[in-house]
């Protein structure tokens, strides 16, 4: 639970810290990836995923 509750803090962190200091960044991101085919998007976030896992996995097998 420890690690969970990390990994979100973790991520508010990183999404809070964008957004503070490169909000016009963000509308710019949305736009280009409006601009993406569905099909794209959708492989994009699967590869999201599966690193997501892969760091998950990598850090429990380290001892985190």
């Amino acid at each position: 639970m420890a690690v969970t509750l990390l990994a979100i803090g973790l991520v508010l962190i990183v999404e809070g810290l964008v957004y503070a200091l490169a909000p016009s960044l963000i509308e710019d991101l949305l736009d280009m990836l409006r601009a993406l085919p569905l099909e794209t998007r959708r492989m994009m976030g699967l590869a999201a995923l599966a690193a997501g896992v892969a760091l998950v996995w990598l850090a429990k097998s380290l001892g985190a």
